[in-house]
């Protein structure tokens, strides 16, 4: 809890992976891919509760196995590859409510492809969201490695530019250093008001928080090598870890 705001992680981990078979569950530097969002909560100094929210009696054992409630099953219908976020979310939501009388003010977003988010991300991001009574959400976001005004369409033969800015002619041409910073909405970590999923029916509603991000903690688990570049990363954090406890 923050200033009297019950906080809510809500890990979305459903079974029917294709590009990488039980992915929330494949293995990443010794722990189940999940694991690394659950810590992530757990650890935190203002989330009240972590649920995962499963069609996937696998993933639930292994959720309740490090300290993640699952109270209920997350329908079929809402387990597919086309199922968005929204009608997820509100499926928990009303579900905690009526089944147990529990309504969050925050709600979190923890998607365990993203493992690389730490506790501190959590804990900062839920201080200025709440401090901020004009917002719907916050969303982390990272500076992108590609910028979409180097970006293209092609329209028949032609090629068009993706993006164009008022002010800067042929803004493709220029140099990445003179051109606006963007912001690429990099999945890690998203928190939005009770009101603006159950009220507004969104998952960000209209005055949204870009929380800036290294773009090192920005890796999405889509592929083998993306799971290796995470691993590595990993390794290395716990290492660090590890040699400070030594030096204490």
């Amino acid at each position: 809890m923050y200033k009297d705001k019950k906080v809510l992680g809500l890990i979305t981990a459903r079974g029917g992976s294709k590009a990488i078979p039980k992915k929330n569950i494949i293995e990443l530097a010794g722990k189940p891919l999940i694991y690394w969002s659950i810590k992530a909560a757990k650890d935190s100094k203002y989330v009240d509760r972590v649920i995962c929210s499963t069609d996937n009696d696998e993933i639930a054992e292994i959720s309740k196995k490090y300290g993640a409630e699952v109270p209920f099953r997350r329908p079929d219908e809402l387990a597919k590859d086309d199922s968005e976020d929204l009608p997820v979310f509100e499926h928990a939501l009303k579900w905690l409510e009526e089944n147990e009388g529990f309504k969050p003010d925050l709600i979190i977003h923890l998607r365990p492809t993203s493992p690389l988010r730490t506790t501190d991300h959590i804990d900062e991001a839920i201080k200025i969201l709440a401090d901020d009574e004009n917002a719907d959400s916050i969303r982390g976001v990272s500076i992108p490695e590609e910028n979409p005004f180097k970006m293209w369409e092609i329209e028949g033969k032609y090629m068009v530019p993706l993006m164009r800015h008022k002010g800067i002619k042929d803004a493709h041409n220029r140099l990445r250093q003179n051109l606006p910073d963007v912001f690429w909405q990099n999945g890690a970590i998203d928190i939005a008001r009770y009101n603006t999923i159950m009220k507004k029916h969104s998952m960000t509603g209209d005055n949204i928080i870009g929380y800036n991000m290294d773009y090192k903690y920005s890796v999405d688990i889509d592929s083998i090598t993306s799971l290796r570049v995470a691993e590595i990363a990993l390794n290395e954090r716990e290492k660090g870890k590890s040699e400070g406890d030594r030096n204490v």
